[in-house]
């Protein structure tokens, strides 16, 4: 066998090592991906959840506090109609654009800004105050506007991840080219940022 054989044969076999160490390379990336991106569904499905529960217990609340009080009746109806038109919009897991996001963050934001209405109520009517039904609900929504803080700060945390990898080279070549793309990150706007205040008195 020739010396210019020899360096062929070389080449030819660098050069089948080196197509499957790209394969392999662009597997793995591809799977690293696929389950970051998987982590961020999870943490949009279980964020949803919160929300979901905060709109069970904002049905509750609503029926309490007209069953121990006759006021307020357009507390009640700003709540009830923020509730329905939050209840139309959902996230995606798979078309989380940063419109998506932006009219749910709104719809959510509406609730926030009726929720908080709604827990001053009892400032004014003594007969809701003293109801223990209504202290109840009161604590539980204040338990989940903590549980939906969180649910929020673990799905950035879950894109940031993801979104570093899609954008860190190498791997933003797969990324390119497998269709993965950057997601947006839940921002608060100025009116929802803060979780409603509940002040549920010491003595409860």
């Amino acid at each position: 066998m020739s010396k210019t054989t020899k360096i062929l044969i070389g080449l030819g076999v660098g050069f089948v090592v080196l197509i499957f160490a790209l394969v392999g390379w662009y597997i793995s990336t591809n799977n690293k991906l696929v389950e970051k991106d998987e982590v961020v569904t999870t943490a949009v499905g279980n964020m949803q959840t919160q929300y979901q529960r905060r709109m069970d217990l904002l049905d509750k609340a609503v029926q309490t506090a007209v069953a121990e009080s006759r006021h307020e009746r357009g507390t009640f109806t700003d709540v009830t109609e923020a509730r329905a038109r939050a209840t139309q919009i959902t996230l995606d897991p798979n078309n989380l654009t940063e419109e998506n996001l932006r009219r749910f963050q709104e719809a959510q934001g509406e609730i926030s800004q009726a929720l908080g209405r709604l827990m001053v109520a009892d400032e004014n009517y003594p007969e809701l105050k003293a109801s223990q039904a209504w202290q109840e609900v009161r604590a539980q929504l204040e338990g989940t506007e903590n549980r939906i803080a969180v649910a929020r700060d673990r799905y950035n945390e879950a894109v940031q991840d993801y979104n570093l990898k899609v954008r860190k080279f190498p791997s933003s070549i797969v990324a390119g080219m497998a269709g993965f793309s950057v997601k947006p990150k839940f921002e608060a706007d100025a009116a929802a940022q803060h979780s409603p205040e509940f002040n549920i008195p010491d003595d409860i």
